[in-house]
Formats: C-alpha cells, structure tokens, sequence
C-alpha cells in the first residue's frame, strides 16, 4: 500500500504536468470511451494559456518531467501506431539535451568501470562536448605500442540514471494499471504493453556493450559499401557504462550550405542516405532506426557516417521480402503482385479477397504516377498503405510501424539535402538488386537447400517429440478430474479479486485527480 500511494502522488504529478502543459490537445475523443471523454474533456479545462504547437507542448511537457519522459516520448515517436502520425512527428523534435554533468564525475564513472586510473587509460579526457538524458560524450585520445595516437569518442552513462528510469517505470506501470481498471476499452490503446516495450528498450540502451555489438554489427553489414560507414568500437575501453569509438571529424546533415563549403555534393549525400538506409533494411535486415539529422556525418572522403546506436530495427526474411516487391510493385504498377505480397506474407486474412485489395491498392498507386518524381513521398505511400490494409483486418506489426517511421526520418534528411531527389529511381537499384539475388535462380536454390536442413532437422528429432507427445497425454488423462474443480474455484477467486482491484483502483484515480485539483 505505501508504495501504491507513492505512485499515486507521483502519478499525480505526470498527470498535472502534461494537463497544464496542453498535451492532451492530441488526444481523439471521438475513439474514447464515455469515462475518459469526461476526463479529458475536465483536462482541457485546466491547461496553461499561450502554449505553442503540438511539438512544443510536448517537449516542454516531457522535459519538465524529467529524463525518463523525455526517453519516452522520443520512443513513442517511434510508435505513430500507438500516438498517430502526427503526435509522432512532433515527438521527433523533442530534444533530448540536458546539461551535462561534471568532468571529475564522468572520470570516477570510467575510473570505476575499468579500475584503473584515467592516465592510464587515455593520454588526455576532454571537458564534456554533448550531454544527453542518458549519457554524455567527451573527445579522448589514446596511444598504442607504436606511439601513435588516436582520437575517441567516449560515451559515459550519467550517474544515477538507472535507479531514476526504474523509479519512473514503476509510476508508468502503475498508471497504465490504472487506465486499464477504469476502462478496459482502452486496452485497445495497450499502454501496458507499451510501458513494458519502454521497460526492455531503455534496459538494452543502459548497457553500452549492447550498443557497441550494435554498430559492429552494422559495420559488418556495411563493410563493402562505398558510400557508407559506421564508427569503429574501441572493445578494450567500452564497458556497461562506457562506450569508446572512433572519433568522427565530419559534417553534420544540418543543411546542404556546410555540406558544399566542404566540397562535397549535397544531392549525392542526400541519394547515399536513402540507398543505405534501404541496403540496412531488405538487404540485411538490421537498420539504424533513429536516423535524423544529428546522428549522421559527412567523412572528409564523402561518405555518410551513422553514430548513436541504441535504437536499432530488425526485419526477418519475411518482412524483407514484403518491403522490396511492395516497393518495386508501386514502382511498376503491378498492383495484384503487391497485394499478393500481402497475402503471402500473412498480414492479411485469407478470407479476403486478393483482387479487393489490389484495386484499394491502385487507388494508392495511380495517383503518385500522375506527378513528378520529386513530388512523390516513398514514406507516405507507406503510410497510405498501412492505412487501408487496416480496412482489410491487418494486425500491427511492430517492425513495420518502425521501419515507416524510420523512412519518414530518412526522407525528410534526403530531401533536406536535395529537394529534387526522386525517391523512386535512388530506390530502384537497391530493391530490384535484392529480388535478382534472393528471388532469381541462386536465391531459390539458396532457400531450397535450407528448407531441406530444416526438414531433415525435423525428422532426426521425431522420435524425442514422438515420446514428450507420450508423456503429455498421459499426464492430463491422469489430471481431468481434478483440475475441473480446481479451475471453477480458481475462476470464482479470480472474479472476487478484479472487482475489489477495480474499486480500489478507482479510488486511486478519484484520489489522483483530487491532488491534481490542488495543486492548482
């Protein structure tokens, strides 16, 4: 119970700071029940006056609370399932700069993480040269046996972070329990899951050994690519708290006037962001999913440079594919191939009908054919498409959503760069490259002798699945009686304890909005 009523208070004070700070001006009433229309609509009664736009209502909202909330919204800006695509666009300006904290403190961190003095780590340690909520980044320098010298980029963990994300989850936990009891309607918003999705994610992010596999991982993938590349970790210097790299001289994407002063071509860069993004996605199913202005360089040679990999997408073979034939499918106007994709891939029920949904399909496609290259959006097209196999009962699928996301990001920068770029011919190349590789005769071949190594995996292994089948069988034989009995007394217990939940969750609620009222 006290630690209920912690959250409570502390609930309490979210739930105040986003009301007066107007970020409830997102929220649809329309798809709400009756009880959180009233409450939103008692919300809206109280916000503070002469806000600013969506983007600055919620940054200055998450930034008030704190770290934690400022992490969150920029995850959630990966999530427009969740928030919608305009709360999501507005969630990618928020910033996530904090000021930094102090030198002495980040050498105790590094000190600690490796037990050794700092002299004996690095010939110099910089003053801090960017902060974050999570960490902050200070330029060293290195020497080795040779006595050469080399630059790093070293990225330390701030002090406390951990115990203040695990305190605030407990409060979003407790509150999405909360918005759950009064009504269960809203689950279809599923802020449970998305809490816990949270959870997993900033737990990954807090262990700089995760994001040092990350980006070897990517430069793996990227290694014979021209155009592109990814900081090297320095493994020996990194640790849960501390992440050495490569340092990068380079330009940031900020605006193509820095890119030409350096003697680079600004339209080259901005066709290098599109096409590397897409080789990372449906060539090798690992892509930088934050991939905004501030995390990418131009080297002195040219090339793009990633840095920042603590969000990072997945695609499985599967997704791949559906990714590269939709995109050639738009690009060739075979509509009955794309909506075929759909359906081989299972995102679409079977009981729908393939010619349906290719003509739904076509009233997306013909229209973009009618304008200019450097007028079509790939990443609206993709949002449009999403959009109505929602009328033909397709399921969220979370690497989707943040593959659409990540492409709205990337085209934004490219088209920052070169405002004429034709998305579809710098795209071309990469999708139909991968559909002669994976899809033509050697990719066949390919997939047909793995589909032979699983099946003869499946036969050696019969008869152990033969005899656990056995024993299975024989247990719930052995077990039909009691458990009848067991479950209707289960199931009576159960009911007993939702509803006293319910009513006590109800007076948390009732209790949090007398606090908010209060605080006034």
């Amino acid at each position: 119970m006290i630690g209920a009523a912690i959250n409570l208070v502390r609930g309490a004070r979210v739930g105040f700071v986003l009301v007066r700070e107007g970020a409830l001006a997102f929220a649809d009433p329309s798809e709400m029940p009756a009880v959180l229309r009233f409450a939103l609509k008692v919300g809206r009664s109280i916000e503070r006056k002469g806000l600013g736009d969506g983007a600055a209502r919620l940054s200055a909202a998450m930034t008030r609370l704190g770290p934690s909330y400022v992490k969150f919204g920029q995850f959630l800006a990966t999530r427009p399932d969740i928030v919608g695509m305009r709360a999501a666009l507005d969630l990618e300006k928020l910033q996530d700069r904090v000021p930094p904290f102090p030198q002495a403190t980040a050498v105790r961190v590094v000190e600690a993480a490796f037990g050794k003095p700092i002299g004996q780590l690095f010939v110099s340690f910089s003053e801090p040269i960017a902060a974050a909520s999570i960490a902050q980044v200070h330029r060293a320098v290195v020497q080795d046996a040779d006595g050469t010298q080399r630059a790093l980029a070293v990225k330390v963990m701030r002090p406390g972070v951990r115990d203040g994300f695990k305190r605030d989850l407990e409060v979003m936990r407790f509150m999405a329990r909360i918005v759950h009891a009064l009504s269960p309607e809203a689950e279809r918003l599923r802020p449970r899951e998305v809490v816990e999705i949270l959870a997993r994610s900033v737990l990954m992010e807090m262990d700089f050994r995760l994001e040092a596999a990350a980006a070897s991982e990517l430069a793996e993938n990227t290694k014979g690519d021209d155009d592109f590349r990814v900081p090297r970790p320095e493994w020996e210097l990194t640790a849960r708290d501390v992440l050495s790299s490569e340092w990068i001289d380079g330009i940031k994407l900020h605006g193509p006037a820095a890119i030409v002063a350096a003697g680079h071509d600004p339209r080259k860069v901005g066709r290098a962001v599109i096409q590397s993004f897409l080789r990372q996605a449906i060539r090798d199913g690992f892509f930088h999913a934050d991939m905004h202005q501030g995390n990418l360089f131009v080297d002195g040679q040219g090339r793009l440079v990633a840095v920042d990999f603590g969000i990072m997408g997945r695609l499985g073979p599967n997704e791949r594919r559906f990714l590269a034939e939709i995109l050639l499918g738009f690009i060739t106007r075979d509509y009955l191939r794309v909506a075929r994709v759909h359906f081989e891939a299972g995102y679409v029920p079977a009981h729908h009908s393939v010619e349906d949904f290719a003509q739904a399909i076509r009233a997306i496609g013909e229209p973009i054919h009618q304008r200019k290259a450097d007028e079509i959006s790939m990443a609206k097209v993709l949002t449009l498409l999403f959009d109505v196999t929602a009328l033909f009962d397709m399921s969220t699928r979370t690497e989707l959503v943040m593959l659409q996301k990540t492409m709205v990001v990337v085209e934004g920068v490219a088209r920052s760069l070169d405002p004429k770029l034709d998305m579809w011919t710098t795209a071309e190349p990469v999708v139909r490259a991968w559909i002669a590789h994976n899809l033509g005769p050697i990719g066949r071949l390919q997939s047909g002798a793995e589909a032979l190594r699983t099946l003869s995996d499946v036969v050696t292994d019969f008869p152990d699945l033969a005899v656990r089948l056995k024993r299975v069988l024989v247990r719930l034989d052995e077990a039909g009686t009691g458990d009848a009995k067991r479950l209707e007394r289960f199931a009576r217990n159960e009911r007993l304890r939702a509803v006293w939940s319910t009513l006590a969750l109800w007076g948390i609620a009732i209790g949090a909005l007398t606090l908010a009222f209060r605080g006034l």
